[in-house]
């Protein structure tokens, strides 16, 4: 022992009980420890963790930068004494596990405080590292006034010079969740805010047409969005000054960097656990690892996907409580309960515009080898004479030659964390999308359209996938203006206010009279504000002898592109 400096060796109050050892806290690695001890009252179990808060609200800390969430003991869901009284549980802050002997069955640990080292002998060892912020190896990357956001000294540094006025325009580089909600944030401040997004549109999980909906309303609300732009470098002398990208150059007194997670899988890797195609620790349903009596839960832990069956990995705290939990029933009472497969479920709001996603966006889902129908479909949250209704749009995609549902999207002002969750549960069931039109849903005109809008998506799926209709997305439409005869089926003014370029204005009820201004032979598109209109003209098309005729899916409330 004295060759190796240990100092001390840790073996807790009870020689006998069995030893349960968490390296990491936050959401997996508390929710694992709470239910061994709820299971098991016995089990010696303790926390170790390099941060100095065992549990926190990491969704939050961009409302903490913002001042929504006011103050800092806010953002702490537990602190170590807390969550000691309540279950009884050993808490180690500041503390780093350097090293796991899986023979012996101990981890090596060292005081970060006082630099003793230590051992923590395990009969069971739960590895709940999470993820760490990957930042681009740019230069500039270490100057002062760049920061990640993921923990919550993180969040009092970036709090700390917004409050003392050092932060007049910011630049977010990366798209995703945090970075959006950061942007938002800071916007709310009074900051001037610019994104950077390597891709071409900002959420890069949701597809092309729901994202530049959300975009172009993040540009309304005032936030500078560059997207298809790679940062090169952060320039600065001892402080951040600007942002340099393959396309210009952005001034900036303070800079996020959001451009996604790694899951922490070194210790893992050193003692030979199985690392999974997604780069994170390969996991059973069950929760363990290749190697016996060690479980990994969390941010550092694939999953499977429930859709497709294979491989995937969603950073996210939901589905890191769903893998506590089963991890903590496993050891604690030596259980066989299983977590099968998620979805990657996820909301976010930003400013008054909500967002959100389950299973399958129709880009992966055809990458996934599935043949794809979609409907994008313009509905209201609560009846349309209800005061505060908002119109929300639904993108539903399903697999044409079962009839499944894959996935869906959500954007809008409205409600959508009640209908996207409706349709996680239908895919969780296997749920075609004739069973998703019968849903039998609470209705009443503060909550809902008598026929929601989740219904009303899969009935105009279902007419496509019968062929009562045929559609056309708003990104084929783009990509072929040139070819198609375009007819705007609104009034003359709404015409007038904005349509998709080189389109010829016919009202709907004027079909009949006007017909012969159309070519028979050519592909058309019929368009109107959501669909209703183009309907019914395309019913009057049919009857006079139309073949090639589409309707765009959303009408004009989902075109997300320029108008003329």
């Amino acid at each position: 022992m004295s060759k190796k400096r240990f100092i001390k060796l840790y073996r807790g109050e009870n020689r006998m009980a069995e030893k349960i050892v968490v390296i990491g806290g936050v959401a997996a690695g508390t929710k694992t420890a709470a239910k061994i001890k709820r299971e098991n009252s016995k089990a010696e179990v303790v926390i170790i963790t390099k941060d100095a808060h065992i549990s926190y609200a990491g969704c939050g800390l961009p409302y903490y930068i913002g001042g929504v969430i006011e103050e800092e003991r806010e953002l702490v869901v537990k602190t170590p004494e807390d969550f000691k009284l309540v279950t009884g549980i050993d808490v180690f802050t500041k503390h780093e596990a350097v090293k796991i002997n899986k023979e012996e069955k101990n981890v090596e640990v060292k005081d970060l405080t006082t630099e003793e080292m230590k051992i923590f002998p395990y009969d069971k060892l739960i590895l709940a590292t999470g993820a760490t912020p990957f930042v681009p190896p740019i230069e500039g990357k270490n100057l002062s006034g760049v920061f990640s956001v993921r923990t919550v000294s993180d969040a009092l540094k970036i709090r700390e010079m917004v409050d003392n006025g050092a932060v007049k325009k910011a630049v977010v580089v990366g798209g995703g969740f945090i970075g959006l909600e950061v942007a938002e944030n800071l916007h709310e401040r009074g900051i001037g805010v610019a994104l950077v997004e390597l891709i071409d549109h900002i959420l890069p999980p949701f597809d092309e047409e729901v994202a530049l909906y959300a975009q172009n309303y993040m540009c309304e609300e005032g936030i500078n969005i560059y997207t298809r732009e790679k940062v090169l470098s952060l320039v600065g002398d001892e402080k951040v000054k600007k942002v340099v990208t393959d396309k210009r150059e952005i001034e900036a007194d303070l800079v996020i960097m959001s451009v996604g997670v790694r899951p922490n899988i070194n210790i893992a890797k050193e003692i030979g656990v199985e690392i999974g195609v997604t780069g994170a620790i390969a996991v059973n349903e069950h929760m363990e690892t290749n190697i016996k009596d060690i479980y990994a839960v969390g941010d550092c832990a694939e999953h499977v996907n429930l859709v497709t069956g294979k491989p995937a990995w969603y950073p996210m705290g939901s589905t890191a409580n769903k893998m506590g939990r089963v991890a903590g029933i496993n050891i604690g009472s030596e259980g066989k309960d299983t977590l099968k497969g998620v979805l990657g479920t996820t909301v976010v709001k930003l400013f008054k515009l909500n967002a959100a996603k389950t299973g399958l966006s129709e880009r992966d889902a055809k990458k996934a080898g599935f043949e794809v129908e979609t409907a994008l479909v313009p509905a209201n949250d609560k009846a349309h004479y209800y005061p505060g209704y908002r119109e929300i749009i639904t993108k539903l995609i399903v697999d044409k030659n079962t009839h499944r549902v894959l996935g869906a999207q959500v954007v809008g002002e409205g409600v959508v964390d009640k209908p996207i969750d409706i349709i996680a549960t239908a895919i969780t069931f296997d749920a075609k999308v004739e069973d998703l039109e019968k849903l039998d849903l609470a209705y009443a005109p503060p909550f809902s359209m008598a026929m929601s809008s989740t219904i009303v998506a899969a009935s105009v799926l279902t007419n496509k996938l019968t062929g009562r209709v045929k559609g056309i997305g708003p990104i084929a439409l783009k990509n072929r203006l040139s070819e198609l005869q375009i007819v705007d089926t609104r009034d003359e003014g709404s015409f007038m206010i904005g349509t998709i370029p080189g389109a010829i204005n016919i009202p709907s009820g004027e079909i009949y009279m006007r017909a012969d201004e159309l070519d028979k032979e050519k592909e058309t598109v019929l368009v109107c504000k959501l669909g209703k209109n183009a309907y019914l003209a395309y019913i009057k098309l049919k009857e006079l002898g139309f073949e090639d005729i589409k309707i765009l899916d959303g009408g004009m409330n989902a075109y997300p592109f320029e108008r003329e």
